[in-house]
């Protein structure tokens, strides 16, 4: 299903549509700050398994990240964050950035790299937010990424839509998406590291 949501003022009833979906296990292309993303319920592992098979990875070495709705949420699935951290991230969130933090034992063992860290992100757009908050947990997230060797990200979702049609549930049509990804940001060790510079600009770090 092509669905089309607002990217500013999205429907209850719309995102209610994305929310049943993933209850039911279902996965979705959805638009975020960046690039388009793939991304289903964190809870189901079966439909984890599926977007694993559609990037060609096996579920434990994929590493993927997941969005949540806000700075409370993070805290509910990682280990202590001191409050210089705290704070710094918070300044920077919502925005295209993406943090990995060391997992706590409510992220599925599914999610967790081998090193038992975990990759969130807050995006600065409504409609991921917006599914997060009903659903009442994360939702997964990874980047679509374009065959083209020179075009990295697709951000026509009616191209998406084309191409995965048979591979998911609903695609989200919030208007072109992105070229750029987040900036990747690990917070595991005592001092953060850039692990990718993206769209979030670095000077605040």
């Amino acid at each position: 299903m092509l669905l089309k949501i607002h990217p500013v003022t999205p429907s209850p009833r719309q995102i209610g549509k994305v929310v049943e979906c993933l209850y039911d296990g279902g996965i979705i292309i959805y638009p975020t700050d960046t690039v388009y993303g793939l991304g289903c319920d964190i809870f189901k592992s079966k439909a984890i398994e599926r977007i694993a098979r559609i990037k060609g990875l096996k579920p434990e070495k994929a590493n993927f990240s997941f969005i949540c709705h806000d700075m409370s949420q993070i805290t509910d699935f990682t280990r202590p964050i001191s409050n210089n951290l705290f704070k710094l991230i918070k300044r920077v969130l919502p925005g295209p950035y993406t943090f990995i933090f060391d997992a706590n034992n409510t992220v599925p063992k599914y999610i967790q790299s081998r090193k038992k860290t975990v990759g969130i992100r807050i995006p600065n757009h409504n409609i991921p937010l917006e599914i997060v908050r009903q659903l009442g947990h994360p939702i997964m997230t990874t980047s679509i990424h374009d065959e083209d060797e020179l075009i990295e990200y697709t951000t026509d979702p009616e191209l998406i839509y084309e191409k995965y049609k048979d591979l998911v549930d609903i695609v989200i049509d919030a208007g072109f998406g992105g070229n750029v990804p987040s900036t990747v940001i690990d917070c595991t060790g005592d001092e953060i590291e850039v692990v990718r510079e993206g769209l979030g600009p670095l000077t605040i770090f």
